[in-house]
């Protein structure tokens, strides 16, 4: 903590010290125009990576978007009442405590319900 205190105190004094001499005034200003010429390979370069990850980007989101939207069976296995249900669907609709089946039905689960889920056979 008390280093911590002491650079804080150095760097005000050095802020301070160089705030009050100022820059050295006799420096003469040159004005020089450089101009760099960019190689065109290296434009391309750039905008090739670029183009990639917009299109990695976005095939990341459109996979994430289909992955989500993927209809499948989930059974329910309920051990007090001795029953199963089977419900399609969509993998983004399951939750931790309840699901919403593709007509739209919101089922709430218990601690004790045992879920299975499996992807639907496409013909």
């Amino acid at each position: 903590m008390l280093t911590k205190i002491l650079i804080t105190f150095l760097v005000i004094l050095g802020a301070v010290v160089y705030l009050r001499r100022g820059r050295n005034r006799n420096v003469k200003y040159t004005r020089t125009i450089e101009i760099e010429k960019t190689p065109l390979l290296s434009k391309i370069a750039i905008y090739a990576m670029i183009a990639v990850s917009m299109l990695a980007t976005a095939g990341y989101w459109g996979w994430g978007w289909y992955d989500d939207n993927t209809i499948v069976e989930v059974t329910i296995s309920s051990p007090i009442e001795a029953m199963t249900a089977s419900y399609q669907v969509r993998k983004k609709d399951i939750e931790e405590q309840r699901i919403t089946t593709i007509d739209g039905i919101q089922i709430r689960l218990s601690n004790q319900e045992r879920l299975t889920v499996k992807a639907l056979k496409t013909d």
